[in-house]
């Protein structure tokens, strides 16, 4: 198991960073009872966007969709030049047409985030993480059948040896320090639009400084 767990290294790093989303599709949130839909929505089209900002690697996969359905039509939208890699296998990990595609990218620092919790999230990481990846699931931007079975699904994985945490702070660990102005700049209308109350406090600065960075105050 990797022991990059403390220290300077355990934060995330864009370049060495790549995001794999999975099956957020029609199918599975009629069934998702953990979290309000919306907020799960918001959440994965906030990390997306942060991603290309950072130019990290994302990946997008399906579980069947001419049953299950399309991917949200907000993360196609985002990468409109990627046909997402539709599975058979409930395990991501267990095909290689995705897992082919991660390790091509060389980067060790696994994120994840899908639908649901228990079974398409957690499979994936679990095996990822005794592969020798660092692999960290998104939990606000991932939904369970039950707020329970999405609670013991992340009890699961730290146990394995995977690290919780939420879209907000992936931005913030990619971003690191204020002062490279390039990727803050395309990270402001993210957490406006996407950082919910967070968002509208960072706006209200803005105003009292008297500044706009293109938050529209």
């Amino acid at each position: 198991m990797n022991s990059n767990k403390s220290g300077l290294k355990a934060l995330l790093r864009p370049e060495d960073s790549v995001v794999v989303l999975i099956d957020h599709q029609p199918f599975q949130f009629t069934n998702l009872n953990s979290h309000d839909p919306t907020m799960i929505i918001n959440n994965v089209i906030g990390l997306a966007k942060a991603a290309k900002v950072f130019n990290v690697p994302t990946i997008l996969t399906t579980v069947i969709e001419e049953r299950g359905g399309y991917i949200l039509k907000q993360l196609q939208d985002l990468f409109p030049e990627q046909k997402p890699i539709n599975r058979t296998f409930i395990n991501t990990w267990e095909d290689p047409n995705v897992t082919n595609v991660v390790k091509k990218t060389g980067r060790k620092q696994l994120i994840i985030a899908g639908l649901w919790t228990e079974v398409c999230v957690a499979m994936p990481a679990i095996q990822a993480v005794g592969e020798g990846y660092d692999v960290f699931v998104v939990t606000d931007a991932c939904g369970a059948v039950s707020k329970e079975a999405h609670e013991m699904a992340i009890q699961r994985m730290i146990q394995a040896g995977i690290a919780p945490i939420n879209w907000i702070a992936v931005m913030s660990e990619w971003q690191r320090d204020w002062a490279r102005e390039k990727t803050a700049v395309g990270l402001t209308p993210i957490l406006v639009e996407h950082g919910g109350a967070s968002g509208v406090a960072f706006a209200w600065e803005m105003q009292l400084l008297g500044g706009h960075h293109g938050v529209g105050v």
